[in-house]
C-alpha cells in the first residue's frame, strides 16, 4: 500500500486552481499565495485560472492584464473567460470558494481514466459545524466524479491556514533590521513618544469617523496608515481636505493619518509586522494579521440576514478563550463596535491599554494554530489519501 501511495503522489504534480474574483482582493490574494507556495515549497506545477486580471494586477503590479497566459514566480497564470477552451484537467483541481468550474472542464475530468482529486476549497470559519463538513464528499449527479469539501480553520480537524515556511522568520528579520527604512519609504520620518502605529484596511460600512474621533481624544498619540484607494469622503471631511495624496500627513490633536500607496502582498505583510494594531478585513488580510503577532481588529464581510455575526462570535469565542476576563472584554467590545454593534469611542481606551499584553498573548495563539499544520501541506496530504 505504501508503494501505491507514493506512486499516486508522484502522479499528482499538476494542480489547477480556479479563482472567480467576486469583489475586493481576498479571493485572488488567497489563491495567489496558495499557488506560489505549492510551487516554491512543494515543487508542483500550478496553473491559476483567474476571471479578473485587472483586480489581480492591483496586488501584483508585475502582471500583464493584456496577456491571457503568462508565467510569474513559477505559476502559470491563465485568463478564465466565458468561452473556456477545453483543456486537459490537472491531477488536482481546486475550486476556490465554491466557484463554478466551466462545464467542458468538468466533462473533461469525467473522461479521464483516473479522475482528478476535485476539491472545493471553502471560506474560512471558526464555527464548529465545519468539523463535520471538512473532507465531506459530494457526488456528481450524473458523472463519475466526487468533489470534496475542504475547510480552512483554526483547530484540529480542519485544513489550517496558509503559512509559508519562512514567513515567521522573515518577520523577525524585518522587525530587527528593516523597519526604519520601511517607515522612511512610507513617508514617516519620526515617531512621537508613545505613539501607536495602526494600519487600516476596511469595508465601506466600517465606522471610520468613530475611530478617528476616538483617536483624536485619546491620551495616547496615534498614527494611522491608510492606502490611498481606501480614502473615503468621511476622512476628507474629517480633516477638511480634498483628495489627499500619497505621502500626505493629516493631523488633528493626538491623531495623525498618513496616506500610503496600495501595497503588494510582500510589502503589506511588512506593514502588518511594523504596526502596533492592524485593522483588517475579509479573509486574506485577517489571516496575515494573525501571523504578524500584533494586536488586530477584524472587519468581517457583511452577509445577508447577518450570518456574518455568527462567524464573528465564533472566532471571538475561540480566540479569547484563554485570555484574562479583562483582556477578552476589551477585544470583544471593540470588535463588536467596529462591526456596527456598539460605541467605538467607549471601547477604544480599554483596548489600547491591552495592546502590549495582546502581543504577548498572540505568541501563544500562533503556536496553537501552527500545531494543526499549514493549509498547503494539508491539501497535499489530503490529495495523497484520496483514491488510494
Amino acid at each position: 500500500m505504501a508503494g501505491i501511495t507514493a506512486k499516486l503522489y508522484l502522479m499528482k504534480i499538476r494542480w489547477d486552481i480556479f479563482c472567480s474574483v467576486i469583489d475586493n482582493f481576498g479571493d485572488i490574494g488567497f489563491c495567489w499565495r496558495l499557488a506560489r507556495q505549492l510551487v516554491k515549497e512543494h515543487g508542483l506545477e500550478v496553473k491559476l485560472w483567474v476571471n479578473d486580471l485587472a483586480t489581480f494586477s492591483v496586488i501584483e503590479p508585475a502582471l500583464d492584464v493584456e496577456k491571457e497566459q503568462q508565467r510569474m514566480q513559477g505559476v502559470e497564470i491563465c485568463f478564465w473567460d466565458e468561452d473556456f477552451v477545453r483543456v486537459k484537467p490537472a491531477d488536482v483541481v481546486i475550486e476556490a470558494f465554491a466557484c463554478k468550474l466551466p462545464d467542458n472542464y468538468v466533462l473533461a475530468m469525467a473522461d479521464l481514466v483516473q479522475q482528478p482529486v476535485w476539491i472545493n476549497l471553502e471560506y474560512l470559519s471558526a464555527e464548529y459545524w465545519i468539523l463535520d463538513c471538512h473532507h465531506l464528499p459530494s457526488f456528481h449527479p450524473y458523472l463519475p466524479l466526487t468533489k470534496y469539501f475542504f475547510f480552512p480553520g483554526f483547530v484540529a480537524g480542519t485544513g489550517g491556514l496558509l503559512l509559508e515556511k519562512d514567513l515567521l522568520s522573515n518577520r523577525v528579520t524585518f522587525n530587527n533590521f528593516s523597519q526604519d527604512a520601511f517607515w522612511q519609504e512610507m513617508g514617516l520620518q519620526s515617531r512621537r513618544d508613545g505613539e501607536l502605529y495602526i494600519s487600516l484596511f476596511h469595508y465601506d460600512d466600517a465606522p471610520i469617523k468613530d475611530l478617528l474621533t476616538a483617536c483624536v481624544i485619546s491620551d495616547v498619540p496615534v498614527c494611522i496608515f491608510i492606502p490611498q484607494n481606501l480614502i473615503s469622503d468621511v476622512i476628507s471631511i474629517f480633516f477638511g481636505v480634498n483628495s489627499p495624496k500619497v505621502g500626505q500627513l493629516l493631523q488633528s490633536s493626538n491623531l495623525r493619518v498618513c496616506i500610503i500607496p496600495f501595497l503588494d502582498q510582500k510589502r503589506y505583510d511588512q506593514l502588518l509586522w511594523a504596526c502596533d494594531i492592524n485593522f483588517v478585513r475579509g479573509e486574506d488580510s485577517f489571516i496575515r494579521a494573525q501571523w504578524s503577532g500584533r494586536a488586530f481588529v477584524w472587519n468581517i464581510y457583511p452577509q445577508a440576514e447577518k450570518a456574518h455575526q455568527d462567524k464573528l462570535k465564533a472566532f471571538l469565542s475561540l480566540y479569547t478563550k484563554s485570555m484574562s476576563p479583562e483582556m477578552a472584554k476589551s477585544v470583544f467590545y471593540l470588535w463588536q463596535a467596529w462591526n456596527g454593534n456598539g460605541q467605538l469611542k467607549n471601547t477604544w481606551p480599554n483596548f489600547v491599554e491591552h495592546v502590549a499584553k495582546l502581543e504577548e498573548y498572540n505568541k501563544r495563539w500562533i503556536k496553537q494554530i501552527i500545531s494543526i499544520g499549514d493549509l498547503a501541506s494539508n491539501l497535499i496530504e489530503f490529495s495523497r489519501k484520496d483514491q488510494i
